[in-house]
């Protein structure tokens, strides 16, 4: 192989990747937002043009592709296994990350001497009456009772459970369920086909949703809550070494082609502080990284409601935190005996939580409400809500990163990844595979030099 085809395809200098469109936007974001905070705050509705273009991608998107693979793949035998083998990952992994939290902010301490101060009432306003769902309410929620809601809402968890059922009956009835399988096959090229113009107005999407964050955050923020900003940051740097290290080295993972691979959805995820942002492009990623189409179209989906790892790091962190500040109120020592339970609470509570709005403030106020007095539980997390835009930015990105390499470990684990197409990802060569395969949506991706 010539030297030529094993680097990426590029374009012309005047119109770099999208990788360098995003990240250029970023920074015009930033500046936006530090030197004209009003301009930042008036550009604030392109991020919501985004998301929403993102939001009617994904029901579509996950529901066909589900279809396919499992329909198409045809033994259902495989499907269950898939599963079980995901769920074991996710909980490994999410339990890891809790407890790496916990140990960093027993470390570096940041709530000590911090003294509280914020508005109970208005914290209890925002969170209203929701509440985590329990166990036995988070099965009955998995099970839509009308899909086309599911859809409209973008319930990720509910449309897996409905699309498993569909392509189990559609494989059921053979023959007869054939047109249904080339009609999602045809569905998922064009939404994919459709991600890909979405994504050229991502670059203005995440440079708005920077200018915002940093006209209402403000550099001061950075400095009253540093602390605790950077405990969350370098617990992110250690979980994401150790963990995703530990897990690229057993599992073969090629590590230049992943990162490739991850750094624009991820890129993405952080701007928007929305990992569901990225989720389109995202599974094109690992698809055209070599995950077949079934594991990738269960795996990350499902993912986002039992592998959110950037969350739990946040919710160990958070809650520490708020007990240490409200030790010198209270007088109540929060030691290693009751931060333990409270790690295994959030393992039940964070479940299912994917898609509501605040939902790991949410589960980390219920959840301490337990353990500590109700006005101090508000008061802390109205404090940590003054800071969630910062830290939510990691939160959304390591969460991406983590459904992404789940879909290759379970395609190792089903011995199914494909390592040909990995080495030539991002190459000439890629761009010829996928016009020989037909997947002439993979090949514009390749093209435009993504």
């Amino acid at each position: 192989m010539s030297s030529t085809a094993s680097q990426p395809a590029r374009g012309p200098w005047y119109r770099p990747s999208l990788t360098v469109q995003i990240m250029i936007g970023l920074v015009v974001g930033v500046a936006i937002g530090w030197l004209r905070p009003d301009w930042g705050n008036a550009v604030y509705f392109l991020r919501d043009i985004f998301l929403n273009l993102i939001k009617s991608i994904i029901g579509p998107l996950v529901f066909s592709t589900l279809v396919v693979g499992i329909a198409g793949g045809g033994d259902l035998r495989k499907v269950g296994r898939m599963g079980i083998k995901a769920l074991v990952y996710f909980e490994v992994i999410t339990t890891a990350a809790l407890f790496i939290g916990l140990a960093i902010v027993n470390f570096t301490k940041p709530g000590v001497g911090v003294p509280l101060a914020g508005n109970p009432s208005e914290i209890v306003q925002k969170i209203g009456e929701n509440h985590p769902r329990t166990l036995v309410e988070t099965l009955v929620h998995v099970f839509p009772s009308s899909v086309v809601d599911s859809l409209v809402r973008g319930d990720i968890l509910q449309i897996v459970a409905f699309a498993v059922l569909f392509a189990m009956a559609v494989s059921a009835v053979g023959e007869k369920g054939k047109p249904i399988i080339r009609a999602m096959e045809s569905l998922s090229q064009v939404m994919f086909k459709f991600t890909n113009y979405v994504m050229m107005f991502a670059p203005f999407g995440v440079g708005a949703a920077m200018a915002h964050t940093i006209a209402s955050q403000g550099p001061g923020v950075l400095v009253s809550l540093g602390n605790l900003i950077f405990t969350y940051y370098v617990a992110l740097i250690i979980f994401i070494v150790l963990i995703f290290g530990l897990v690229i080295f057993i599992t073969r993972v090629p590590i230049r082609q992943f990162v490739r691979a991850v750094r624009e959805p991820a890129a993405i995820a952080f701007a928007t502080t929305s990992s569901e942002s990225a989720l389109p492009k995202a599974m094109q990623a690992m698809e055209r990284l070599g995950v077949p189409k079934r594991i990738v179209s269960f795996v990350m989906p499902t993912g986002y409601s039992f592998n959110l790892d950037g969350s739990m790091i946040f919710l160990s962190i958070t809650s520490v935190f708020i007990a240490q500040a409200a030790e010198s109120t209270t007088g109540l020592h929060f030691g290693l005996s009751q931060q333990l339970p409270m790690m295994l609470a959030f393992m039940v509570t964070s479940k299912g939580l994917a898609g509501m709005p605040r939902a790991s403030i949410l589960v980390l106020f219920a959840t301490l409400t337990n353990v500590l007095p109700a006005g101090v539980v508000a008061t802390g997390v109205a404090f940590i809500l003054g800071i969630d835009a910062l830290m939510d930015m990691g939160r959304s990105a390591v969460n991406l990163i983590g459904n992404c390499l789940a879909t290759i470990v379970v395609a190792r684990w089903e011995r199914e990844f494909d390592d040909e197409r990995a080495r030539v990802f991002g190459t000439p060569e890629e761009a010829e595979l996928d016009l020989k395969s037909g997947d002439l949506a993979f090949a514009d991706a390749v093209a435009q030099g993504d």
